[in-house]
């Protein structure tokens, strides 16, 4: 890994990426599916949605004024986010909002890719890792991030423009498939609908409705953007 490759690569952050075709950008959405659907791959990718996850609620609770006291990250893909603060409604937002961090992430990057900045999908990445390096420190599930941080930094010093913007392409499609996926396999089950219902008294079977209809619309949306 060089720094004259990632100065030029940064350099792309002022530039537009010219868009794939559109039988390659079908192809990469082809990918993205069966990534977020074929088991032994999902295995193994499943931790970039509990990433985006557990990011959405560090985010949130922060931007409610409630600091985050640790974010870990099991080898099974769970995570979890822990802050502190009053315990009223002000827990809400970050509380809700993780199951549909995924979806959200997903849509933004495929606007970015709309508009043709497309690398600096992978570059918000990189930024959005290093935050999660420093929340996630004390668990051993760092290690996940610090593998796909390597993984983002050595794509973007040594990976040729067009394969960058592949790859950016790809991270959407999964994000924005994921998303629907994990909510799907949770269901009521779901840790955040029960820490939910401790909160507001509204049944764990609820949760999942606002989740699942948030995440298809993010699907469709995201999919008219990036085709």
């Amino acid at each position: 890994m060089s720094e004259a490759g990632l100065v030029a690569s940064l350099h792309q952050l002022a530039q537009v990426q010219a868009h794939p075709s559109m039988a390659a950008a079908v192809l990469i959405g082809v990918v993205g599916f069966a990534a977020a659907l074929i088991p032994g791959i999902w295995h193994v990718l499943r931790h970039v949605n509990t990433m985006a996850h557990e990011g959405a609620h560090a985010t949130v609770h922060s931007a409610m004024g409630r600091p985050i006291t640790h974010v870990k990250f099991g080898f099974d893909g769970t995570g979890e986010t822990g802050s502190t603060g009053p315990d009223n409604m002000n827990r809400f937002p970050g509380m809700f909002i993780g199951y549909l961090g995924p979806s959200a992430f997903g849509v933004g990057a495929a606007a970015l890719i709309r508009s043709g900045h497309i690398v600096a999908v992978l570059w918000i990445g990189v930024a959005a890792l290093v935050m999660l390096l420093f929340l996630a420190y004390k668990s051993l599930g760092v290690i996940l991030v610090i593998a796909a941080l390597a993984l983002l930094l050595w794509l973007l010093d040594d990976a040729s423009v067009p394969a960058q913007v592949l790859t950016a392409y790809g991270i959407t499609w999964f994000l924005l498939v994921s998303g629907v996926r994990v909510i799907a396999e949770d269901g009521k089950g779901a840790g955040d609908a029960g820490n939910l219902h401790k909160l507001t008294k509204i049944a764990p079977s609820f949760w999942p409705i606002p989740w699942l209809l948030g995440s298809l619309a993010a699907l469709v949306f995201g999919a008219t953007l990036l085709l």
